[in-house]
């Protein structure tokens, strides 16, 4: 376990948040005010629930380093079917949580 911060932690916080930074303002300069072609903008328009699909697949099946089948799974399979059924936000994620909780408790 690590007790104490590296000497230069806070040198590569800046320097990640500041190339981080850069290379965002490096699109808006390169495309300055052109539009871009209509395939990217649809594209650009799934990343972020592609992202976070990859991330919900990622913590429902893994346990640091390994495959692991538990009780998130009954829950994710709960949320899927909910979200395919077209479930308001707010159900989805009550439904998944209590089907969680109830293979958990079995």
């Amino acid at each position: 376990m690590i007790t104490e911060a590296p000497a230069n932690l806070w040198i590569m916080i800046i320097a990640l948040a500041a190339s981080a930074y850069l290379l965002k303002m490096f699109g808006l300069v390169v495309l300055g005010s052109r539009q871009l072609p209509k395939v990217f903008d649809r594209c650009l328009g799934l990343i972020p629930a592609a992202l976070l699909s990859a991330l919900v697949l990622k913590d429902t099946f893994s346990l640091g380093q390994s495959l692991v089948v538990d009780a998130r799974v009954a829950g994710f399979a709960v949320a899927v079917v909910a979200a395919w059924r077209r479930a308001p936000l707010i159900v989805v994620v009550v439904l998944a949580a209590t089907a969680t909780a109830l293979v958990r408790a079995v």
